[in-house]
């Protein structure tokens, strides 16, 4: 393994089974997660003591960290107040469990916003309840890391930078997902250079312009391997998170607003498709240690 590389991982794409996901990520031999849902309820849905007596416990026996909180927050219309509201106690509620948890990050989006005029036109909007999210992230000293989501107003690179230039110095950084660019009819090594002072964490997830699926990392346009050769040897440290929607997984169509054809998951059981993609991002990362800097 590369030094300063960590591979986790979203574990519920494995079961519903909180505790086969543990099995099944240490009998690979890691040692984190990201926790977005356990035994069938996504993380945001947990309790504070509800983490520490079901989720804690189980965490320490398996001796496996926790490297995000896989949250939904910013996953609802842009004028769902009340949606909005509830997320804002949610999110205090995920940053006490980052204290729990000793984790320092929560994935989150960027609204879904109308199509009956310009989605820039929401920027204003967009950035301004961004910063309601972020100012209860700086009380906890816990980053959010925007995923660059398919129909949220940040899934283009060039909406992502209008995100981070309008929050720069905050803590509020990217978490890159090749196969979401992909899905954007985007070129992910062309979002890469744009984006890459801002990525601090990956979603290990790729995908084909012309397939009606996920791949395995590595064999669709993802540029997967360029891409992290490039974040290697600029000296990139940190968590690569396995999402290989490659199998069906009982909260998938939660995550997904529509299903679009290049989201259908392969049909594989979950340990297999997760053991598969762990397997492909280390033939990956060998291959970048023997090639060395370029």
């Amino acid at each position: 393994m590369i030094a300063g590389l960590t591979i986790s991982g979203f574990a519920d794409e494995i079961s519903t089974d909180f505790d086969e996901q543990l099995r099944t990520v240490t009998e690979l031999g890691m040692n984190h997660i990201c926790l977005r849902a356990a035994d069938g309820k996504g993380i945001a849905a947990y309790s504070l003591n509800q983490a520490e007596t079901l989720l804690l416990p189980r965490l320490n026996a398996a001796g496996v960290r926790v490297s995000s909180l896989g949250s939904p927050i910013g996953k609802i219309d842009i004028a769902d107040d009340a949606a909005f509201e509830r997320q804002l106690m949610q999110l205090e509620t995920l940053c006490r469990m980052c204290d729990l948890f000793d984790c320092d990050y929560i994935r989150v989006f960027s609204f879904y916003v109308p199509t009956d005029r310009p989605v820039d036109e929401w920027s204003e909007t967009v950035v301004g309840k961004l910063r309601q999210f972020v100012d209860i992230a700086q009380r906890y000293d816990v980053t959010l890391i925007h995923e660059n989501e398919k129909g949220i107003f940040g899934d283009t690179s060039a909406r992502c930078r209008q995100l981070f230039d309008a929050l720069a110095g905050a803590p509020f950084k990217a978490a890159f997902d090749f196969a979401n660019f992909v899905q954007c009819g985007e070129n992910p090594e062309t979002c890469w250079q744009s984006l890459s002072n801002d990525v601090v964490y990956f979603h290990i997830k790729d995908a084909r312009f012309d397939a009606e699926r996920n791949v395995l990392c590595g064999r669709g346009d993802g540029r997967v391997p360029e891409i992290l050769s490039q974040a290697v040897n600029a000296g990139y440290h940190g968590f690569l998170t396995l999402e290989p929607h490659l199998a069906d997984f009982s909260t998938f169509a939660s995550l997904e607003r529509e299903s679009s054809s290049a989201q259908q998951p392969a049909r594989l059981d979950g340990p297999s498709a997760y053991a598969a993609q762990y397997h492909a991002l280390l033939d990956i990362l060998r291959t970048i240690e023997e090639t060395g800097p370029r």
